[in-house]
């Protein structure tokens, strides 16, 4: 992958994982769930957790191709 690539993978993925954030706190929110529950199901939801690994393993490949 190019930094372009990289750069509009972050960009998508980005924007998924603060959209499905959203997308659960408004249902907690209307489910009435107390806050420390919002925060839990965020913090457990597997799809999150592999949004962020992704978000991660990109920024460490853009940083190795930028010292190339």
């Amino acid at each position: 992958m190019d930094q372009k690539d990289i750069k509009l993978s972050k960009k998508l993925i980005s924007s998924y994982k603060k959209r499905l954030e959203q997308e659960i706190f408004d249902r907690s929110k209307k489910l009435r769930m107390p806050q420390n529950k919002f925060e839990e199901i965020i913090n457990n939801n597997n799809e999150l957790i592999n949004l962020k690994k992704a978000l991660e393993r990109l920024d460490t490949e853009s940083e190795s191709q930028s010292k190339v």
